[in-house]
């Protein structure tokens, strides 16, 4: 198994490490679930870097790198319920799976659907997101005290940046690729 592989496999074991993390109540619990998504996030970049530079992408790699990039956000942005709308984790997931759905219709036809510039950018607002919402929810176990009213504000505009990216990218890439649907 080469190294960009054994990122992914990594990011699939931090995703674990993250949820327990955020699912239970220890000081400092949400510190190291922003730590383990941050080093989750870091392989994600790493794991493509190193397997284009190297050239090491392999039919694993092409599966299971965006399936544990899918599982990681999923996962993250599910334990983020009680700070981010239910409706904005379902409308993300939703992409997410529209998405992968249309992929393997393509699979099925024998072509690939690579990931395009707009789907890279969407998922850097995702993490940027997530660990925008960890940080807030690990500050109390740094600084115990109340975050200033434009933390909110700002909390609010990225979390509507994110949403609006997220499914504009789902529905370009839709529109792009409409023969397949048909």
């Amino acid at each position: 198994m080469n190294w960009p592989n054994r990122l992914t496999l990594l990011r699939l074991l931090l995703t674990v490490g993250v949820v327990a993390t955020l699912s239970m109540e220890f000081h400092p619990a949400k510190t190291l679930a922003l730590l383990l998504f941050s080093a989750a996030a870091i392989t994600d970049f790493l794991d493509g870097w190193i397997a284009r530079k190297h050239s090491l992408v392999t039919p694993f790699g092409q599966l299971m790198d965006p399936l544990a990039d899918k599982i990681l956000m999923a996962a993250v942005f599910i334990c983020l319920i009680p700070a981010i709308p239910a409706w904005v984790v379902i409308a993300i997931i939703s992409r997410e799976f529209l998405i992968t759905g249309l992929r393997l219709l393509a699979a099925g036809q024998g072509t690939v659907l690579a990931a395009e510039k707009l789907g890279k950018h969407k998922t850097i607002w995702q993490i940027v997101t997530a660990v925008w919402m960890l940080l807030l929810l690990a500050w109390p176990e740094w600084i115990p005290i109340p975050l200033p009213g434009v933390v909110h504000i700002l909390t609010d505009i990225l979390i509507a940046v994110t949403v609006v990216l997220t499914l504009y990218s789902g529905m370009a890439y839709l529109a792009r690729h409409r023969a397949l649907l048909r």
